[in-house]
Order: structure tokens, then sequence, then C-alpha cells
């Protein structure tokens, strides 16, 4: 089994993705649990010398002019966790609840939260163990951070709320007692370093990207695949035009493309095309293939950056410098630079999502198809008796269409919480939740346009594909086989989406 090391430092998507989704084991090194206990030690003097510390020995928020004594300390951390514990709707995902706590122990191991080192070891062993408490998947406007949703997982590990455990739903002390896991009694600055902070929002975004990545890689096939099929003309995809307006996702989406169809025998050249229907370039869904989805990948790489900062920062508040001997109060529990990076996500992905829709409308309509049959109806087929792949499309427009409407950026909203002491928000974890479901209706579009290429190349000729659209159509073929009569298309859709949100036809094909 992978084993993933956290520093506060070092950490990676990748990594994120391995402990998600594959369980991979989190390891603290003992450097960091030396770290972790200085500053911790560094706190406990500052409270020792009778300092005023925000969150630790006043109120929060609107109540900071409270202040708290020291026998009141724990109290006030338990009941900060109770009192914001207030989500509500549908469960998180169990990878998305594995991420943020994989996130939230990794920020606490740079070590400027003042945390005991029983608190990070405490949630590794959780992560470890399989104890994945339940987080309801509304209640955050993304500052001060994720604190409803944060504080869900800080009620698990003080042994109460609820959590899934071997695939049972059942009490937070419970799920602990069947792990071995001992219970957590928070002392002084230990709520607000666990509830302040982006980390479900980063971990969405996380593995948002990740998904993308497949996700972009995929529709080029999809597009190449849909290329060929319309017998589309191959000269938008010369190097000379990317060299000359230089943006590096349109270069490489030219490129992925190009070595996919290499070799093809049904791509044509614009003097070959002009000889034969008159006219010498193709629609823009497949001409401005490149500018289109290069500009995507562009914003993914972009979202990429932001989001392996942020898994790496410190983003609780107050936080403790014990080599400069202070302790700052701040703003990095804001989402903004995640919201931002969402929204642009989520549009990127709407994107390409619209273009695939619009060469799945192609293929299937007789009128622009280039000889295909109405709605790639099978030949041994009666028409108007069997519908082919018609309602794939209708399937694709509700989705492109669905993602038009999340697609408006939440990062331009704000609503004042907390009496107006913490007026403005970024609403990253909304961003970050429609980012997700925009993605995932665009895996299934990419779907459908593989399902109809792939359809419409049976009539064309396998045999005449590119090399490498070549092997993306046998892989197809292993999912979802030739369509010969009317029958149900889900299991097909739902089979490929699967292969895109893994990443397996990307793994044997000469792009990047």
């Amino acid at each position: 089994m992978h084993e993933v090391r956290i520093d506060g430092e070092t950490l990676t998507i990748e990594d994120v993705v391995k402990v998600a989704y594959n369980k991979a084991k989190v390891v603290i090194p003992e450097k960091v649990k030396a770290r972790v206990k200085a500053c911790r030690e560094f706190l406990e003097k500052l409270l020792g010398k009778g300092e005023v510390i925000y969150g630790v020995n006043t109120g929060f928020g609107a109540l900071s002019d409270a202040k708290i004594s020291e026998q009141e300390l724990k109290q006030l951390q338990t009941n900060l966790i109770r009192s914001h514990a207030a989500g509500v709707g549908r469960p998180l995902s169990t990878e998305v609840v594995r991420a943020t706590m994989l996130l939230r122990a990794n920020t606490l191991a740079k070590g400027y939260s003042g945390v005991r080192p029983e608190i990070l070891e405490t949630i590794v062993e959780m992560l470890n163990k399989g104890v994945h408490p339940i987080i309801p998947a509304k209640g955050s406007v993304g500052a001060s951070g994720d604190l409803a949703p944060l504080s869900h997982i800080v009620l698990v590990l003080m042994g109460e709320g609820e959590a899934e455990y071997k695939g049972k739903i059942m009490s937070g002390r419970e799920a602990m007692l069947e792990a071995g896991v001992k219970p957590i009694q928070l002392e002084a600055k230990e709520g607000i370093a666990l509830n302040n902070g982006t980390q479900l929002m980063t971990a969405i975004a996380a593995i948002t990207v990740y998904r993308a990545e497949n996700l972009i890689k995929t529709a080029e096939i999809a597009a190449a695949m849909s290329m060929e099929a319309l017998l589309g003309i191959s000269d938008a995809l010369d190097e000379k035009i990317h060299k000359v307006r230089p943006h590096k996702g349109q270069a490489v989406t030219a490129k992925n493309i190009r070595r996919l169809i290499s070799g093809s025998r049904l791509v044509q050249t614009g003097k070959e095309a002009m000889e034969k229907i008159g006219r010498p370039h193709d629609p823009y869904c497949l001409r401005c293939t490149p500018q289109v989805l290069g500009a995507v990948k562009d914003a993914i790489a972009y979202v990429r950056k932001v989001v392996e900062v942020e898994i790496n920062s410190a983003t609780d508040n107050p936080l403790i410098f014990s080599e400069n001997g202070q302790c700052l109060s701040g703003g990095n529990f804001h989402g903004q630079p995640i919201a931002l990076a969402m929204d642009t996500l989520g549009i990127a992905s709407s994107i390409a999502g619209n273009i695939s829709e619009r060469r799945i409308a192609r293929l299937l309509d007789e009128k622009l198809n280039n000889g295909l049959p109405p709605f790639l109806i099978p030949p041994q087929a009666k028409r108007g008796l069997s519908s082919g792949l018609m309602t794939a499309q209708y399937t694709a427009a509700a989705l492109a269409s669905e993602n038009k409407v999340l697609a408006h950026p939440s990062c331009v909203d704000s609503i004042p919480t907390s009496a107006n002491f913490e007026d403005f928000v970024s609403m990253g974890t909304t961003a970050a939740q429609k980012a997700l479901q925009i993605l995932e209706n665009t895996e299934y579009i990419i779907a459908i346009e593989l399902l109809c290429a792939a359809q419409a190349i049976e009539y064309r000729g396998p045999e005449k594909l590119g090399k490498g659209t070549k092997k993306a159509y046998r892989k197809i073929r292993e999912t979802a086989p030739p369509i010969k009569e009317d029958r149900p298309l889900n299991p097909y859709i739902e089979k490929l989406k699967i292969i895109i949100k893994e990443g397996t036809l990307t793994k044997e094909l000469p792009i990047s």
C-alpha cells in the first residue's frame, strides 16, 4: 500500500487522491510532531503570561470582546465545535470527507496552529482506520473558512456526532470505540484551530482538478474520433497556425489531436474537401477545438497552481509564530483564492461540455453528418421504427443546459455573517461543489460523444482510424459494443463515464 507523508509543505493533489480514493496510509514524520509540540509549548507560555489571544481566551466573531477565564478555556473550545456543527443536507461523499481530513491534518502539521500533537495523531489514526465523520454538504460561506463542515469532523474527534465505519453509520463515540481510537478532550485553542480553514472547499477542489485533467484529455480523444467520423478537415490542426497564436493549451490540444488521428484515412485536407464538397473548412465545433479545449486546459492549469498552494497552507486563525515570539490574527481562512479558481474551473468544464454537445448533435443529424444515417440508426433497422441514438443528444443537451445555470460564479456573491462582523465572505465551498457537479455533468456529455462517435465509425470503417483513435475505439468497444438495435443507452453511458473519471482511455494514448 502507498504511504502519504504529511509535513505541511509537500502534499500533492495526487497524494490527496491516493488517500481519498485508494485509502493510502497517512504517516506523520517525527520532525513534524516535534514542530507541532514546540508551537504548543510556546502558546502555553503566552497563556501563562496572561496574554489575551483571540479565540483562545476570548469569544468568537462578533463576541470577540468577551474575555474568557482560564477555568473556562476547555469549555470554550467544546462549545465552539458543538454550536458550529450546524450543517444541513445530504452527507458528503466518503472520498471528500477523507480528503478534507487529510488536508486538515496537513495544515496542522505546518506547526502554526498551536494544537497538541495528539490532535494531529488522532485525525491521522481516524483516517487510517476508516472512521469517517458524517458531514452535511451545506452550511459553509467560505469564511471563516468551512466552519460548519469542519465542526462536524471535530465532533467525532471528541466522541460525538455521527460517523461511518465499515459501511455503517453510527454515533461518533461508537465508531471511535469500534475502531479503537481514543476520543479527544479539546484544550485551549484547539477547537478554533480545527474548524477555522478552507479544507473542505480545497478537498473538493483537489479532487475536481484531478478529474478535470482526465476529462480534458478524454475530450480531446472524443473530438478526434468525431472529426474522423464526420470526415473532418485537418488543416485547422496544422502546427503553423498555433505557433502564431502561442497559447500553450491550444498548441498542446492541436498536437494531441494530430497524434491521435495520425495515419487516418478518414480526415482530409482543405484542398481535398474543396474538390469533393466545395468548402475548405469545418464548422467551429470541429475547426476551433484546439482554441476551445486549449483554453480549458490553460484554465485547469491555473486552478491546479492555486490548489497546490492551498493544500500546503496554514489557513486557521490566529496563527502562532513561535520563532518570532508572536501570535497574530489574520484572514488566511478566507476562501477567495479557491472560490475564484473553482468558479473558473466550473466555467471551463461547462465550455468543454458545450462544444462536445454540438459535435454530438452534428453526428446524429443526417443533414450535417456527411452521409451517416439519421441518429446513427443501425442499417438493418427500419427508419421510424427505430430511434437509434436520438435521445442521447437530449441527455447531453439537458446536461449542457444545467451546466450553464450552475456556471454562474459564486465568488462574486457575499452575504454578511456574525452580526456584520464577518461582512465579506467567499462562497468558496459553493463554488467548489458547483464545479464538481459541472464536471460530473460534462463527464457524462463526453461519454455520450464517445458512444456516438464510436457508433458513427462503424459506418466509416474502424480500420481507417488513426493510430491513437483506433486504440481508443477498441477500448470503448470493450465497454460499449456496437448498437445493432434499439436498446437502453444508460448502461453504456454510465460505464463510459467511469472510464473517463478514472482516466482509463488516456493512459495508453500519445497525449499530454
